[in-house]
């Protein structure tokens, strides 16, 4: 052991209650990954590239997820299914549990930080039980310089014993044996239970959608962003499966961020994040370049499968999840923004996987479409997505990130709409789901198209072409978008039975008014009248 390793297990955790911990702190990735190999709990793909199997949890377990409820929290949450109370007694009392777990073991400490605009930059220490979750945190936030490490100090603390589970959960008021805990007034966040590494990301990033738009005056996204040539920034909002990494990832603009950003008072964008984590199930260079080149040594996959004999991963077998996942660096990105910040977006996206195939592939939206779609958040599960899916199934994430959302929607939908008019951006709905029918019947919307209608809206082709409403949905549909079929645009016609789409596009509006009675008692008129038509059925003769 060289001298600069030894002399970082010899720092101290007893401030936590870790004194016995053999702690190493700040590893690098060359040294986590050797680390996690002589521990047999990864191997390596053919060409170096560190591969780990997240156990059980292979994705977040959102009903396992609380808030400590006190003085600090108790008004300003929304609580309920999303938003899970638990007490500062049982925090307490899992805390010590916790502690207890790790005091004897070895652990990995790393000092790190999150939000790319200095003004906001949060320093979070996190303490985990495996090297590999290590790894992931060096990736994913934001990597320190010597200086900022010798003088740091935490504000955040999270602790992830992926080993520990209580025996008895309910003496703890959990559910299960696994959990994500926040702590808002110790600032601590726990992960125990669970060794899927999204745990962690996820915990900051609902702690600072709660600390921001209070705090900061900033508005907090779950999107991802990039920026032009002449400073134009686009945002893309999207849940999980609708392209939100795979289209802000374009060569001919840089990268801002793939998933967390904040707007802040004075409309300049920033990344929360060092780190990309991207879906690689079904990946080809071809389709997604610049993920596939990112995946080298430095980066961390989850729960891939190699072909039969060999160290090549097989990104169509999804025997294990459909979530497989990979962790990089953003500088595996060659075009990116440095520092992560850019200015007012023009362009706002909301991404959407329609596996109805009702909604047009682009449309753009009103003030008061864009704030509905926003706290609606919509896109649809498919077959062999989730267990017992067989059929499309309508999902509603308000914000395009409901699980991680303290506040109540209408919160942040109303911080996004007045900085829409300040800004004068643009926003509009992507489909990057399904067309000519529903899935199972239609087909999903080439990936070519959804870029080239991206690209139209970029280099304002869309601006003066003509516009007709959706009969349903009030969405502003284009009669024509350079380098996508025109009959493609009105989703109508490529259905083959009009009155087949007339009745989906009914339910699925349906579909939408009741998801939306949740926050009609909070939203302003002009938000609801944002929503679906679904009693104008005389201008359904008419569209026919």
């Amino acid at each position: 052991m060289n001298m600069k390793t030894l002399k970082t297990t010899m720092r101290s955790l007893e401030k936590y209650g870790l004194g016995n911990a053999d702690a190493h702190w700040n590893l690098s990735g060359e040294e986590l990954q050797r680390i996690t190999l002589d521990l047999g709990m990864g191997v390596e793909t053919s060409e170096g590239t560190l591969a780990i199997n997240t156990g059980k949890f292979t994705g977040r377990s959102p009903k396992d997820r609380f808030l400590v409820r006190d003085d600090y929290t108790r008004d300003l949450v929304w609580w309920g299914r999303i938003n899970k109370p638990i007490s500062t007694e049982h925090f307490q009392a899992l805390h010590k549990e916790v502690i207890n777990y790790l005091s004897d073991k070895t652990v990995y400490v790393r000092d790190a930080a999150v939000c790319a605009d200095p003004r906001y930059q949060m320093n979070v220490r996190v303490i985990t039980e495996y090297p590999w979750s290590n790894f992931f945190i060096k990736n994913m936030f934001l990597r320190l310089s010597e200086e900022e490490l010798a003088n740091f100090e935490e504000e955040w603390l999270v602790l992830c014993a992926p080993g520990y589970q209580p025996e008895n959960p309910e003496e703890f008021g959990i559910i299960a044996g696994n959990f994500s805990i926040l702590n808002f007034t110790e600032k601590v966040a726990l992960v125990g239970g669970s060794a899927y590494t999204g745990e962690m990301k996820k915990g900051i990033f609902s702690a600072l959608n709660l600390i921001l738009p209070t705090e900061k005056n900033v508005l907090p996204m779950h999107c991802s962003a990039n920026v032009g040539q002449d400073g134009d920034t686009a945002i893309f909002f999207g849940l999980s499966g609708t392209g939100k990494t795979t289209l802000s990832a374009d060569p001919d603009r840089k990268l801002i961020g793939d998933d967390e950003h904040g707007w802040t008072a004075d409309n300049q964008i920033f990344n929360f994040e060092g780190g990309c984590y991207a879906k690689v199930i079904d990946l080809t260079e071809e389709s997604e370049p610049d993920i596939y080149r990112a995946i080298k040594p430095g980066a961390l996959l989850e729960n891939v499968v190699f072909k039969p004999g060999t160290g090549e991963v097989d990104f169509f077998d999804s025997s294990i999840t459909q979530n497989t996942r990979v962790s990089y660096p953003i500088e595996h990105i060659d075009n990116i923004q440095v520092p992560s910040r850019a200015g007012n977006p023009r362009n706002i996206f909301f991404l959407t996987c329609d596996a109805f195939g009702v909604l047009p592939p682009v449309s753009k939206l009103t003030p008061g479409q864009a704030a509905y779609h926003f706290i609606s958040g919509y896109t649809a599960k498919v077959a062999g997505t989730e267990a017992g899916i067989n059929e499309p199934v309508p999902s509603f994430s308000a914000c395009f990130g409901e699980p991680f959302m303290p506040l109540h929607p209408t919160i942040y939908a109303e911080m996004l709409s007045d900085k829409m008019k300040e800004s004068g951006a643009r926003v509009w709905l992507i489909n990057t789901g399904w067309s000519g029918g529903p899935y199972g019947v239609g087909s999903r919307i080439k990936l070519k198209y959804t870029r080239a209608m991206i690209s139209a809206i970029l280099n304002d082709e869309l601006d003066n072409v003509e516009y007709q409403a959706h009969p349903i949905f009030g969405l502003h549909m284009p009669k024509y978008c350079p380098g996508v079929p025109t009959e493609m645009l009105d989703p109508m016609n490529t259905w083959l039975q009009k009155g087949a789409y007339i009745s989906k596009a009914i339910q699925l509006a349906h579909s939408f008014h009741l998801n939306f009675d949740k926050f009609a008692r909070e939203a302003s008129q002009e938000i609801i009248n944002g929503g679906p038509l679904i009693d104008s059925h005389h201008e359904l003769e008419d569209h026919i």
